[in-house]
């Protein structure tokens, strides 16, 4: 993680904005959160917003897009596909938690969709799993522009304000020095995310809420 993070703070400007938008958006659409959860490229996107290298009101507002757009998409897989996505190669491994999540949004209908963009399971499956449960769209739509615009602005901004050690890093210890200050805190803040939200689903198949 380490070496795709400092790979990633280095790249051109263009390069770093359409990075952020495939992964943010193919995170649901195609289910590239089981191997690399958006929420990484955001948290980055928001550290180089902080040196200037990026604007932040236009990563904010890429995220905020390509996270709504993304789920959207995903949720006409789901409607479309149904049962047959869940039975796919990339759920199969994961048919406990999938069983957590399906009860989580018949208990909690749109929320759940609102909810399960705030942990990396929930953000790559529920839209599918939504499309599936035949939801009706407008009702989706609602809560996921609602959980993307949360979501995509608040991770923006943790990212941003790790930035800013970033920039003070810069001055004191160079451009090498200051890639690792940044790989170190995005990386803790990616941990600390994970780590207050995992309880959303229980890997062993539980629904416990608990945050």
């Amino acid at each position: 993680m380490s070496g795709i993070a400092a790979w990633f703070l280095d790249v051109p400007a263009p390069a770093a904005y359409a990075l952020i938008a495939v992964l943010v958006f193919a995170e649901a659409a195609v289910f590239v959160g089981f191997v690399l959860p958006g929420e990484t490229a955001v948290i980055l996107g928001g550290v180089l917003a902080a040196t200037g290298r990026l604007s932040l009101p236009a990563v904010m507002a890429l995220v905020v897009v390509a996270a709504i757009l993304g789920d959207s998409v995903g949720f006409e897989v789901g409607r479309h596909l149904g049962p047959r996505i869940l039975a796919s190669r990339p759920l199969r491994r994961h048919q406990p938690a999938l069983v957590g999540a399906q009860r989580f949004l018949r208990e909690k209908g749109g929320w759940a969709v609102f909810l399960g963009r705030f942990t990396a399971f929930l953000r790559a499956v529920m839209p599918a799993l939504a499309g599936t449960s035949r939801m009706h769209y407008p009702r989706f739509l609602a809560y996921n522009a609602a959980g993307g615009l949360v979501w995509g602005v608040g991770v923006v901004l943790l990212g941003f304000f790790a930035g800013n050690s970033y920039a003070v890093a810069e001055k004191a210890l160079g451009r090498g020095g200051a890639i690792l200050i940044a790989v170190i805190v995005a990386t803790g803040l990616v941990l600390w995310l994970r780590r207050r939200r995992h309880n959303l689903v229980d890997p062993a198949g539980s629904d416990s809420l608990s945050t």
